[in-house]
């Protein structure tokens, strides 16, 4: 995927989900792609397929904490422009339902 490309992608997304874009993101000293007051989010875009392991998650969470201690680290995936998922740690999730 191109650069401009990938740009709107994020761009859109952004907007979609009510986050700010993190200006250059990865290229300078802010990391992650956008942040929420909540989260701290790292977006993918892939046509089929996306594999998250244990490596890939501490990158994530490395660069939020790099972004804003007091957020939680988010991936945001988008498989084949459709299937959107939300990937964050389980303590976030019970903190969200109230658990």
């Amino acid at each position: 995927m191109q650069g401009a490309d990938y740009n709107k992608l994020e761009r859109n997304e952004a907007k979609r989900i009510g986050a700010k874009q993190h200006r250059n993101s990865g290229r300078n000293m802010v990391k992650a792609d956008m942040s929420t007051s909540d989260f701290v989010i790292d977006a993918k875009f892939a046509d089929k397929s996306f594999t998250i392991n244990a490596a890939v998650w501490s990158k994530i969470c490395s660069d939020a904490i790099s972004v804003d201690k007091t957020k939680s680290p988010m991936l945001y995936l988008v498989l084949g422009g459709k299937t959107r998922l939300a990937v964050i740690e389980y303590s976030t999730l019970e903190e969200l339902l109230g658990e």
